[in-house]
């Protein structure tokens, strides 16, 4: 990697490849390596150059010391570093320092002839950790010439004062903080605000009071390393290396590695310690939700529709058969077992939402229903069961976040805002609706309606408006955790991805037949990464977000797959319902052994479907 500021003209020449003796001019005798950085221990006694010889700590040459010509020779052979190569040293041996190994980072500039800082940043740093501010202000002054911006001073200069403002205070000298406020802080005429708020820490009655106010760790070699932090952000790295950048490089590679991973379903974990650096990472195909768990064959009819609760805990799914089916999953071992049967849906379940808190569950029929049922799943019981009109129809619904009110309509002409008891609390004339959400905010309902489009109305303001035009009719919609995305299905063009903040059409996902029936994809795995949805072609599809081509097609299932649902609390768990009257569970691949699941993510594997 090109380091940032690296070279600009003469000064080019004079952050490159430099020899050690170089390096330890600006160091304290006794405390400071050849390679310019504080140390426990004293092993600077001998110091290469550039040219190969070696100077002892007192004497131009010595018989211990003397490379011989031979060698001397093979050194003047040796190419000339490139600055990717000069970069790659430099971050090893800032590594190395920061794991203690002194000697061998000695021996790595010596032998590479670089240089791990500039001499002005060496003293800069070891002024700075030992608290001798007014060297270190001194210091500044021999960088400002190697920064790109001068202005960074001044900033610099600020956070240096601030911690010098700060240990006064912690120490008790009031005098001398208040000197360091009114004659070094206030003249520099940066960042007023902060100074008076620095200002207030002088009523602090003890060290404690201070640090807590403060939100800071007390004078030590703790705050001043985090002091250390910021003042290097202002400088080129070709001076002073970033904090950790070797750790940072390889962070980032495994990031950016998870995240081309078609099938990387679980946490990130920010810890080096956690994967291996040796072999790229690849999940398997094996450890995703492509595999047949469960087939759930209770409903004896047509099965319109299934929803995990938002704790994942349970499962309920409607049919053609009058009957909502509720499962209890087992958090170990991923089965389902029916839990409880609510009867008596006339028309049948085309639709189920879950309560924010899961304790109730309200169920829709189809188009020629007029019926909506609201059960306590706790206990069995049915709360509530309403109806506006025999000619309206209550085919959706949607919770309001605070779970004291729902929103519900249908195809027929309006739709109402309700509370738990089925009273009308408000409603909306003359919008036909086919799919309904509430947003986070508590106010704005979504609704896709019969113009082919999704309209924001606000029930506080009484207002509207657009969001998503379609050119054909929106079937079902549903929005992600965030708020942000919106998923469509889309009658004869499948499942559609919106951006519902900046209103445009993300990506068409491909695959997936869809006519006119009314079919329910949803967002699922870890931090909802993928799309999955059912077909007319009875399969199962699903899409990593960033990609419109399938990662999978799940066969099963031997008629339309109506609706599909992923577990929220485990990211390896989804369900899809189907006409075929099953409901089939999918999970990873069946009895892998342990060391054949330990190894997949070492191993590559097929990417297709």
């Amino acid at each position: 990697m090109q380091a940032n500021g690296a070279g600009q003209g003469q000064e080019s020449s004079d952050l490159s490849c430099l020899n050690s003796a170089q390096n330890g001019e600006s160091s304290s005798a006794g405390g400071t390596h050849s390679n310019g950085l504080l140390s426990s221990t004293d092993n600077g006694d001998i110091v290469g150059t550039s040219n190969g010889s070696s100077i002892g700590p007192g004497s131009g040459t010595s018989t211990s010391s003397t490379t011989s010509a031979s060698e001397v020779g093979s050194l003047k052979k040796k190419k000339r570093l490139t600055q990717a190569e000069e970069d790659v040293i430099r971050l090893i041996g800032q590594h190395l320092h920061g794991l203690g190994l002194n000697q061998t980072v000695d021996l790595l500039m010596q032998e590479s002839g670089c240089r791990l800082e500039h001499p002005s940043a060496t003293k800069f740093r070891n002024h700075v950790m030992e608290g001798e501010w007014d060297k270190a202000e001194n210091d500044l002054n021999e960088l400002r010439a190697l920064m790109h911006s001068p202005n960074a001073i001044v900033r610099m200069k600020f956070l240096l004062l601030q911690q010098k403002y700060l240990e006064y205070l912690e120490d008790g000298k009031v005098l001398e903080a208040l000197q360091v406020l009114r004659g070094e802080l206030t003249p520099l005429k940066y960042n007023t605000d902060r100074i008076h708020v620095l200002s207030g820490y002088l009523m602090c009655s003890h060290a404690e009071d201070l640090r807590a106010k403060a939100e800071w760790e007390g004078k030590g070699t703790a705050s001043r390393c985090r002091l250390l932090d910021k003042l290097q952000t202002y400088l080129p790295p070709s001076v002073m290396l970033p904090p950790r950048r070797l750790q940072t490089l390889l962070r980032q590679a495994v990031e950016l590695q998870r995240d081309r991973c078609l099938y990387h379903n679980t946490k990130l974990d920010n810890n080096l310690d956690s994967v291996s650096l040796l072999v790229d990472h690849v999940c398997s195909r094996k450890q995703f939700p492509c595999y047949t768990q469960q087939i759930l064959t209770e409903h004896c009819n047509e099965v319109w529709f299934c929803k995990f609760s938002n704790d994942g805990t349970k499962l309920a799914t409607g049919s053609k058969d009058t009957t909502v089916l509720i499962w209890q999953v087992d958090l170990e071992s991923h089965q389902l077992k029916l839990l409880r049967t609510l009867e008596g849906h006339a028309f049948g379940v085309a639709y189920l939402a879950w309560s924010p808190d899961d304790t109730y569950l309200i169920a829709c029929g189809p188009d020629d229903c007029s019926e909506l049922w609201l059960w306590n799943v706790q206990t069995g019981e049915l709360r509530t069961k309403m109806s506006q009109s025999h000619e309206d129809s209550l085919t959706t619904v949607a919770w309001n976040p605070d779970g004291k009110r729902f929103v519900t309509g249908g195809q027929r002409g309006q739709f109402y805002q309700c509370d738990l008891d089925g009273n009308l609390l408000d409603s909306w004339e003359g919008v036909r609706v086919q799919c309904l959400w509430c947003l986070s905010d508590g106010r704005t309902v979504l609704a896709s309606d019969t113009h082919q489009r999704i309209r924001g109305y606000n029930f506080e303001d009484l207002t509207d408006r657009n969001i998503v035009q379609e050119d054909h009719p929106v079937m079902s919609f549903t929005v992600s955790k965030n708020g942000r995305l919106a998923l469509l299905n889309v009658a004869t063009q499948g499942v559609h991805l919106w951006d519902l903040q900046d209103r445009v059409l993300v990506r068409k996902y491909q695959g997936v037949t869809q006519g006119f029936y009314t079919i329910h994809s949803c967002f699922g795995g870890h931090n909802e990464d993928f799309i999955a949805s059912g077909s007319e072609d009875h399969k199962v599809y699903i899409w990593h977000r960033r990609g419109e081509l399938p990662i999978a097609e799940l066969t099963g299932h031997t008629r339309t797959v109506n609706c599909v649902s992923w577990n929220p609390a485990i990211p390896g768990l989804m369900a899809s319902a189907s006409d075929d009257g099953t409901v089939r569970v999918w999970g990873p691949a069946p009895f892998l052994e342990s060391q054949e699941v330990d190894g997949l993510n070492e191993n590559s594997s097929n990417m297709d479907s």
